[in-house]
């Protein structure tokens, strides 16, 4: 908890990826939860839905914020259809206390480096190879750290 609210992640990911990013990414989710923390998400499929599956599971509170007027995934507690189409992304970083990326293409990489920017921890499985991410090689690792990084 931060000031009497849960800690805030987000995971980030594309919304295409393996079977082995989504098995990461919906773990990570179910860890995430288990602490407490809130999700935070695109909302759409991929790595996205997979960790939001992962935490809707364990119970979590899971928020998308979404590039459009769509629904989302199954899985979102709370959708927040914005219309800004990938400039959603700003919301997606800056509502998180720590990020986890899994996988990746350009928007994953957009959305790691509005994070660095703004100062925020990231942690990167099987993701981009940057300074400032910090590599992670399981899923529990990569949310741990990132509750971690979270807290004040």
């Amino acid at each position: 908890m931060i000031r009497g609210r849960a800690i805030q992640v987000a995971v980030i990911g594309p919304s295409e990826c393996s079977e082995e990013e989504a098995a990461a990414a919906e773990e990570i989710g179910s860890v995430l939860a288990a602490h407490g923390a809130t999700l935070v998400s695109g909302g759409l499929g991929g790595v996205m839905e997979a960790s939001c599956r992962g935490a809707r599971v364990r119970g979590g509170l899971v928020v998308g914020i979404l590039p459009g007027q769509s629904e989302g995934n199954q899985y979102l507690s709370v959708a927040v259809r914005t219309g800004l189409s990938h400039t959603r992304n700003f919301l997606v970083v800056g509502s998180a206390d720590s990020v986890v990326a899994v996988g990746g293409a350009y928007g994953t990489l957009s959305e790691i480096a509005i994070a660095l920017k703004q100062g925020k921890p990231v942690f990167g499985l099987n993701t981009w190879d940057i300074e400032g991410v910090a590599p992670c090689t399981m899923p529990e690792e990569a949310a741990l750290k990132a509750l971690s990084a979270g807290r004040p």
